[in-house]
């Protein structure tokens, strides 16, 4: 399948009010076909089946290319999978070079979940990933944190695991200064998810940075935090 195929194949289902809507919404300047994301995810689906690997990140890349917002998320979907075989560097390579290229938070999380997957699965990727935390562009240090959400939702962490949210930990540590909305959106996302499975290290992580965060960020992190008796 070329990326034309397959951009028609979407496109089928194109709603030119709903593509205005979006486009107001999102806010940046791109082609909206106004396709809802159950109906990328079902095409995305069925193209798994029938393509190699290889087929899959060619045709991923294409539609990446093409700057259309529907065709970014269908990119993203295709590469959302936990066990991708064989598992070397060509989907997670594709994922992290997408990264500078980030622009809206919603084709930035469908990336970001394909790339969490990925970095679940070899979490030696990180190093990699750490690199981004001091990146100019503002949608790469978010990617950082937003990748790496699976380690603040683990029930029961191994001691590999636990090493790695301290790591993400200080990485949030060090974005608190950043006054950037997004930012501070995915610092109190991280501490929200990892309430619910340990709530005393984010209140320690709170007590320690909580004031110098926006207020709109601290109130989010604690959302889910119990009430201390």
């Amino acid at each position: 399948m070329t990326p034309e195929a397959a951009l028609a194949e979407i496109a089928l289902h194109a709603d030119a009010e709903k593509a205005e809507q979006m486009a107001a919404y999102h806010k940046v300047p791109r082609q909206y076909l106004g396709v809802a994301n159950p109906v990328i995810d079902a095409c995305a689906k069925a193209w798994r089946k029938t393509l190699t690997l290889e087929d899959r990140l060619n045709l991923a890349d294409g539609l990446w290319k093409t700057d259309i917002h529907e065709a970014r998320v269908a990119a993203a979907k295709l590469l959302t999978q936990a066990r991708i075989r064989p598992d070397d560097t060509g989907a997670w390579r594709l994922i992290a070079n997408w990264v500078g290229d980030f622009d809206a938070w919603a084709i930035a999380d469908h990336a970001s979940i394909a790339g969490q997957k990925r970095l679940v699965w070899d979490p030696s990727r990180l190093d990699e990933v750490e690199a981004w935390t001091t990146s100019n562009h503002m949608w790469t240090r978010r990617a950082a944190l937003v990748m790496t959400l699976p380690w603040a939702r683990k029930t029961h962490p191994k001691e590999a695991d636990l090493a790695i949210r301290e790591r993400v930990l200080g990485w949030a540590a060090s974005y608190v200064p950043d006054r950037e909305w997004f930012i501070q959106k995915a610092i109190a996302w991280w501490l929200r998810d990892l309430s619910k499975r340990d709530p005393d290290r984010v209140r320690v992580f709170l007590e320690t940075h909580g004031a110098a965060m926006k207020p709109f960020a601290r109130r989010e992190a604690s959302r889910y935090l119990p009430k201390e008796t």
